[in-house]
């Protein structure tokens, strides 16, 4: 409840009769369409599993894994008071970019352009930013210098560049400079520190630490779901399923064997059985995105005792058996199964979704575990994104009866003065870092990313328990500016200006059937909006 005197919120009003929002599912159980996809033509169903099949509790897991990089950091020369930074959910955010160069955490959108630039903890504006990206853009083709710190893993990380470079600014045996920091004959760069947290990363997710520290705690890091079982049990009435994981046997089998084990009393809505049962194929130690090109020597995997048997494995597809390593390539030619056959669902936009998408045609659907907040900040503060309209509308009231000729200037200072506190009051409603997917009206790189390459998105996989197999997702029309800002209706050759007039004239309305051709007005189209 708010406080004394606070009001509540007053509920939406139910949509009427005949309003398709009323047709549309609870937005937390919706999955959300970028290209069509008819669910009955999947043949096969893949996972991965991290942040897939396995959500992990935030922020708890992302705590543990902050510190086990810091006690890294110092274990190979880092200042002990590094110790005492604590990781904070509400400072990073998915698809940051790190300039190993300055030391900077940028927020872009798709074509380079800088939404949000922070030093530390501490925000630029203006002339500071402009010391540093003089058209407020950078170059993201130039991998060595610019990092895209996309997956749910790279939470930490964004957070300790901040963290590291917030130290050593602040403290006062180091003496800034524009790349890096100075201590009396030494001199650490931006990009040596980057490469030092990525070592870190490395070797807390590869010596098995952190790994260690979760099987030690599963309750406390791993959420545990009964419709998991559920879900995929009737996924595999309908289809092949199959599990292909990063995580080597040992892990997998200690997460699988907990998110499918409800004999301890707790509510599962299938009867209790081995979790390899569900899966047609399992694949571990896959190494994606490499796994999505030539892959590596596909090898099977003794259950007993979790090691390797000797030599490539060549034979036929065998119930409950669990590999190693391989190809998706292999999986398709193991379960008969081609591209577009495949529904492939993953958290990680480059590893899984982009590579399965351009190098294989798989299907793709995108795990966005942010989306939930995302969606309560979208309608919760929906007076925001209103007021931003009004003011756009503003603005065009203002220069509605001006044209070249037109000496007149309006004054939109402070109109343009608003529109930035509004958008900043937004940012500010999803953290520090503001949204995932916007700044304001301009889109994220990571948005950009996600409608590009994954069919469908959603918070949870889970979303799938509430859709019929038959279902065909349908993509929203994506309107051009030129589509969504001008009304339907015949134009008027005379108000068509001088330059369109003629083509009008000559070639006829849109819509209006040229003598002698007759056009296919149906709308039909392959069922899955795919030629």
């Amino acid at each position: 409840m708010g406080s004394e005197g606070e009001r509540a919120p007053a509920p939406a009003p139910a949509p009427a009769p005949g309003d398709p929002r009323a047709l549309r599912r609870d937005c937390q159980h919706r999955i959300f369409v970028n290209r069509s996809l008819a669910l009955e033509k999947i043949k096969c169903f893949g996972f991965d599993m991290d942040y897939t099949l396995a959500m992990y509790k935030s922020p708890d897991y992302e705590e543990l894994a902050f510190a086990l990089l810091l006690e890294h950091l110092v274990s190979i020369g880092y200042p002990h008071e590094i110790l005492a930074y604590k990781y904070d959910p509400t400072f990073p955010t998915r698809g940051l970019v790190f300039d190993a160069l300055y030391g900077n955490l940028l927020k872009v959108d798709s074509h380079g352009n800088l939404l949000v630039c922070a030093h530390g903890f501490r925000f630029l504006k203006g002339a500071e930013i402009l010391h540093y990206y003089p058209n407020k853009f950078i170059q993201r083709d130039d991998m060595k210098r610019f990092h895209i710190l996309n997956t749910l893993f790279n939470l930490t990380e964004a957070h300790l560049y901040a963290c590291l470079v917030d130290f050593f600014t602040n403290c006062s045996r180091y003496v800034n400079c524009d790349t890096g920091y100075k201590h009396g004959n030494l001199f650490m760069s931006f990009r040596s520190m980057f490469q030092d947290v990525r070592e870190a990363m490395d070797s807390v997710h590869l010596s098995g630490c952190l790994k260690e520290k979760t099987l030690e705690n599963l309750e406390k890091y791993v959420v545990k779901d009964p419709r998991v079982p559920l879900l995929l049990s009737r996924m595999k009435e309908v289809g092949k399923v199959f599990l292909a994981t990063n995580s080597d046997y040992n892990y997998t089998d200690a997460i699988m064997s907990y998110l499918f084990d409800f004999s301890d009393g707790d509510k599962a809505e299938t009867p209790q059985r081995p979790w390899r049962s569900y899966f047609d194929l399992i694949v571990v130690d896959t190494r994606k995105p490499l796994f999505f090109a030539e892959g590596t020597v596909l090898r099977q995997v003794n259950t007993d005792t979790g090691k390797l048997r000797i030599g490539t494995y060549t034979g036929p597809l065998q119930h409950c058996a669990v590999y190693s390593g391989g190809s998706s390539d292999v999986v398709c030619d193991l379960l008969g199964v081609k591209g577009k056959d495949i529904l492939y669902m993953g958290d990680h936009i480059f590893g899984d979704i982009l590579k399965s998408k351009k190098r294989q045609g798989w299907r793709t659907f995108l795990v966005v575990p942010e989306l939930a907040r995302e969606l309560q900040v979208w309608t919760e503060k929906s007076e925001l994104f209103e007021e931003l309209r009004s003011l756009d509308l503003f603005l065009a009231e203002l220069y509605q009866h001006l044209d070249s000729g037109s000496s007149e200037r309006p004054d939109i200072s402070s109109i343009k003065r608003r529109i930035q506190k509004v958008t900043h009051e937004m940012d500010m409603c999803y953290g520090k870092m503001g949204s995932l997917f916007r700044c304001g009206s301009r889109q994220t790189l990571f948005a950009n990313q996600l409608m590009r390459y994954a069919d469908l998105y959603a918070a949870s996989f889970i979303n799938f328990l509430y859709y019929p197999f038959s279902y065909l997702f349908r993509a929203p029309p994506v309107l051009m500016a030129h589509e969504s800002t001008v009304e339907h209706g015949r134009l008027d050759v005379g108000e068509a200006g001088t330059a369109l007039a003629p083509w009008l004239a000559q070639h006829g309305h849109p819509g209006q059937q040229v003598a002698g051709v007759r056009r296919d007005s149906s709308g039909e189209e392959e069922d899955d909006g795919e030629a």
